[in-house]
C-alpha cells in the first residue's frame, strides 16, 4: 500500500501544512491561511496565490475535496469554500510524516 503513496512523495511544504490542518476537520481557505499560520508561530505564511493554487493541485490529486459542511448560518460567508481531507490525503500525510520522521532520525543518529 506504500508503495502507491510514494507517488505523492515528497510533498510541498505548503501541501504537508494543508493536509496536517485538515486533520482538524473541514476549512475554508482563509480559515487554514490562519490556522496554519497559528500552528507554526507564525513561520509559514501562505499567501492568497499560493494557498488556492495549492488546495487547487491537491483537490486534482484526491488529497482534498470540496465539502458539504458549513458552520451555523450567523458564523458564514455564502462565498466561502470549504475542503476536506479525503481518506487518500489522509494515508499521504501518514507517509509524509513517516518518510520525515526517518530523515530526523538519520539526523539524530550524525549527530545533529
Amino acid at each position: 500500500m506504500t508503495d502507491d503513496l510514494d507517488r505523492f512523495l515528497p510533498l510541498k511544504h505548503a501541501h504537508y501544512m494543508i493536509l496536517l490542518t485538515l486533520t482538524e476537520g473541514d476549512m475554508h481557505g482563509y480559515a487554514l491561511k490562519k490556522r496554519i499560520e497559528e500552528r507554526t508561530d507564525g513561520r509559514t505564511r501562505l499567501g492568497a496565490g499560493s494557498l488556492y493554487r495549492s488546495i487547487g493541485q491537491l483537490q486534482d490529486a484526491g488529497l482534498v475535496a470540496s465539502s458539504d459542511w458549513r458552520p451555523a448560518p450567523a458564523l458564514d460567508d455564502d462565498r466561502r469554500e470549504y475542503v476536506r481531507l479525503t481518506d487518500l490525503g489522509r494515508r499521504v500525510a501518514g507517509a509524509e510524516t513517516d518518510r520525515l520522521a526517518s530523515l530526523v532520525a538519520m539526523a539524530r543518529a550524525a549527530g545533529l
